[in-house]
């Protein structure tokens, strides 16, 4: 299997399955169980974008549906579902990945999903959490009550987040990251809004933005692997 072809699998969640889609590029360092955003599926452009990246850094990515978005509704799943779908993936990516270190995470709604997972109990082989994008508030609604949960997760914590993100104030966000001590790391992205675009002013491109998060990720990752004990691949 190459970072070109993804593998179609399905995942047991409760009564019913759900969709997913493995990168394991040859040397694979981590796998990163990737949960998607509110409003698109795992097939979404940014989600395709960011797994291939990170297949170049040699991190594999398990993308999955939840199942609201599996039966093509608009409306997200309650917080009990998703968590459990998370649950779910996590379980199917230790078995499908065996050796490898585990992170979790993922864009927006899955981020906070995962979080909340996590703060509830610990998901099982998980080493850490990346969230790209972490939707700390809704637009035009400060606020950093969604960040209270956070304070129950004692893995390493990743923050991948645009400057210009409406979800997200950074005057709010930092001191959050902060409160959380040397668990949480937070990379900024400069310009980038909720969805990782940059103006053209900015002389950036999404592809340079994509670059850097993914860049970021494994230099992150990186810095976890000796703590941690990674290092094994699927070779």
């Amino acid at each position: 299997m190459t970072a070109s072809q993804p593998h179609s699998l399905v995942i047991p969640v409760q009564d019913a399955t759900v969709s997913a889609l493995l990168i394991a590029p040859p040397q694979a360092r981590a796998c990163f169980v990737f949960a998607h955003g509110a409003g698109a599926g795992m097939t979404h452009a940014f989600m395709h974008a960011a797994a291939e990246s990170l297949a170049a850094h040699g991190i594999a990515t398990l993308r999955f549906q939840f199942p609201y978005m599996e039966k093509g509704s608009r409306r997200p799943d309650p917080p009990a579902l998703a968590q459990a779908t998370v649950r779910a993936a996590v379980a199917a990516a230790a078995q499908l990945c065996p050796g490898l270190p585990l992170i979790a995470g993922g864009k927006s709604f899955g981020a906070r999903m995962t979080s909340q997972a996590q703060s509830v109990a610990p998901l099982p082989g998980v080493s850490g959490l990346a969230f790209l994008g972490f939707p700390l508030h809704p637009a035009g609604k400060p606020s950093i009550a969604r960040a209270d949960h956070l304070d129950a997760i004692a893995v390493p914590m990743l923050f991948l987040q645009g400057t210009k993100d409406k979800l997200a104030e950074m005057e709010l966000l930092t001191p959050v990251v902060t409160r959380l001590g040397a668990r949480a790391t937070l990379h900024e992205l400069d310009q980038a809004d909720h969805a990782f675009h940059v103006p053209a002013r900015s002389g950036r491109n999404d592809q340079s933005v994509m670059a850097e998060l993914t860049q970021a990720f494994a230099a992150w990752f990186e810095q976890l692997a000796p703590t941690e004990g990674f290092g094994r691949s699927l070779a």
